[in-house]
């Protein structure tokens, strides 16, 4: 009787476990990361896009906080500044881009 209740239960456990470890697996691989980022070429050099679920939440053509309308001279600047972006708005931070930070990816100005 005592043998066959803790077998009882061991098999309950053991199906929990594997129901428990299946559902863990599957959360674990269908997260999806939902920002994005993109380059895109302009006629003065590279910009980049970040979007949300495949709506744009920013189109940015020329580098910012600098004085004169220059677009990123290279895609991997413009995208090194899409991935610094991307960051801030994970972290819930303003996603605005100082002149120190720009020096700080190494972005020509």
């Amino acid at each position: 009787m005592i043998i066959n209740i803790k077998k009882f239960f061991w098999n309950n456990i053991q199906k929990n476990l594997i129901a428990f470890m299946l559902l863990f697996l599957f959360t674990a691989c269908s997260k999806k990361e939902t920002l994005t980022t993109a380059s895109f070429k302009t006629n003065s050099g590279w910009g980049y896009t970040i979007a949300y679920k495949e709506k744009v939440l920013i189109k940015q053509s020329i580098i910012p906080v600098i004085s004169n309308t220059k677009s990123f001279e290279t895609e991997s600047d413009a995208l090194k500044v899409a991935d610094f972006v991307k960051q801030k708005l994970q972290q819930n931070l303003s996603p605005t881009v100082t002149k120190n930070e720009l020096i700080l990816l190494k972005i020509k100005l």
